[in-house]
């Protein structure tokens, strides 16, 4: 393969170092945080000019991992496993005709016994929580279909109603999923000229001047030499990593990892071993085991190293609202001559003082990054994913793709839709709104995660992070959450096992730019009724009930 020798990902050696950074437990020391960073990179928005990675870096990662008490713990459990002795019981008892299958004697199950049983006998008791017709675009309000259920959720039945819903639920983090302005009517030009699609895949005549255009300015927003764009976020990973990975080469992956990025390791056929979730201590421990055992687990044998080693995190969890260790891992992979693939699904346009992703938020140089990879399905409001990076490394990948070669080409209009985002965000259309929009979902994360600390609910991730999850723990109470908010036309999402360990249900809030003050408050106000009616402040930790200031937060 032209860019692989002797089985390594050819990448240039980068000759400046990393910038400095040294983290010592969640404290960032930003010493020598002007070294090493990219040659005067600069982009207009509006008026004002700003250096790509010369922005202050962060000096600390506030991240918060209350665990519950024991009584919490024991009343979780206890309640899940009477819900799952009531199951068995109605399915031995009272199994309904619809599960009963005909003319099926010697076929094996199509589906695991246990999926079958917890999907029709729990899941389908709260299924009114879940998967709500929306009849919208998913801005800060949201509207939905009203539907009921006469049959304890076997089925669902219209009202012919509509409720407009304040919106807690959608990745919208900068508002830009939007039915008017610049970005709709760059779509509507696209399908005016260009149709819906181009009915074939980007190596088979599917390639127009707004892929080209998309790509150039996906890799200037980003500060490397080139980018490569398909038309879905969850094949970006599933369907490109298998080009980077083979056989013999060791996988470090994150235990809080996408989906996506799991079912792409596996395709690859590399070997995989997972460290504990942004635990940098064990990240090292199986990097030195890596170097000096190699393929083999025992020194006994003759050493075979491993062909490459790369090291797999996220930007921003989606699930646990935490943000990755970026200078530390960049670090070690230095060390210790590996590769890394970040992968910004949560973070480009949500973190960061331009909207550059976790790279961005921590002054860190693109280039010490071997693979970016990010959708826009979030901060863009369209759909599709990217992969950037070194030039030689992102023409392999559009060579060998196999989303590159047989799926259908991103369709013209999201295509346009993202360019007119790009362009928002890095002040080409000449105005300050890209970054006034980055700035007000800041400010807005901080505002909401401070006032629910002085609510006093429990709630994971770092102080940064438009992700946040309430933890309330037991399988009743997401149910009696999602429902209650609703009958107050807050729209928000119900969260919990096998998506999470048992013991962490929780309910997922994903802020906006589009949020106002005034919605912000009434949600919380609405939280806090809620929380007392249903015993959800578990929170032992001491409050700060000083009054916050929203105009004057720190951003």
């Amino acid at each position: 393969m032209e860019y692989f020798k002797n089985g390594k990902m050819v990448v240039p050696t980068v000759v400046n170092g990393t910038n400095g950074y040294t983290v010592t437990k969640r404290t960032l020391d930003p010493a020598k945080s002007n070294k090493a960073r990219m040659n005067k990179t600069t982009l207009s928005n509006g008026d004002a000019h700003h250096d790509l990675y010369n922005a202050k870096p962060k000096k600390e990662m506030l991240e918060s991992f209350e665990r519950p008490s024991i009584i919490t713990a024991f009343l979780t459990y206890m309640g899940f496993y009477i819900l799952m002795f009531l199951g068995y019981m109605s399915q031995a008892l009272f199994p309904p005709k619809m599960t009963q299958q005909k003319n099926r004697a010697g076929y094996p199950a199509l589906y695991n016994k246990f999926v079958t049983f917890y999907s029709l006998y729990l899941y389908r008791r709260i299924r009114d929580c879940w998967n709500y017709p929306v009849c919208s675009v998913p801005g800060a309000e949201i509207v939905l279909k009203d539907r009921i259920t006469e049959d304890h959720g076997w089925t669902f039945k219209y009202t012919g109603g509509e409720t407009k819903c304040l919106n807690l639920g959608s990745y919208n983090y900068l508002g830009f999923a939007e039915n008017k302005g610049p970005c709709a009517n760059a779509a509507i030009d696209a399908i005016q000229k260009y149709g819906v699609s181009t009915c074939a895949s980007r190596q088979r005549y599917g390639t127009c001047d707004l892929h080209v255009e998309l790509e150039k300015l996906t890799a200037e927003f980003l500060g490397v030499e080139d980018a490569i764009t398909f038309g879905m976020g969850f094949a970006t990973n599933a369907l490109n990593l298998p080009v980077i990975l083979s056989k013999g080469c060791l996988v470090l992956s994150d235990s809080k990892n996408h989906a996506s990025l799991i079912l792409g390791i596996r395709l690859s056929g590399a070997t995989v071993k997972v460290f504990e979730h942004n635990d940098i201590n064990d990240l090292e421990r199986l990097l030195k085991e890596a170097v000096v055992y190699g393929q083999n687990s025992s020194s006994k044998k003759a050493h075979l190293p491993w062909k490459k080693i790369l090291i797999i995190v996220e930007g921003v969890y989606s699930m646990e609202g935490t943000v990755v260790r970026l200078p530390e891992i960049i670090k070690l992979k230095k060390k210790y001559k590996a590769y890394l693939y970040l992968d910004e699904a949560h973070s480009i346009g949500a973190m960061g003082k331009a909207g550059r992703g976790v790279m961005d938020y921590f002054g860190c140089d693109p280039r010490d990054i071997d693979l970016l990879m990010g959708t826009f399905t979030k901060s863009f409001g369209a759909a599709g994913g990217y992969i950037a990076g070194n030039r030689d490394v992102i023409s392999c990948i559009r060579k060998y793709s196999q989303a590159s070669k047989f799926a259908t080409a991103m369709s013209p209009p999201v295509a346009a839709q993202i360019i007119t985002v790009f362009k928002i965000l890095m002040g080409k259309d000449g105005t300050g709104e890209g970054l006034k929009r980055i700035n007000t979902l800041a400010r807005n994360t901080k505002y909401f995660r401070r006032r629910l600390a002085q609510i006093g609910v429990v709630v994971y991730g770092n102080e940064d992070s438009p992700v946040v999850p309430i933890l309330v723990y037991m399988y009743s109470k997401i149910t009696a959450m999602v429902r209650t908010l609703l009958k107050y036309k807050i729209a928000s999402v119900g969260v919990g096992y096998p998506a999470t360990p048992l013991m962490e249900g929780r309910i997922r809030i994903c802020l906006s730019a589009a949020h106002t003050k005034e919605q912000l408050d009434y949600a919380l106000d609405t939280i806090d009724k809620v929380a007392d009616e249903l015993g959800l402040k578990y929170s032992r930790k001491k409050r700060d009930l000083t009054p916050i200031d929203y105009d004057t937060l720190e951003v």
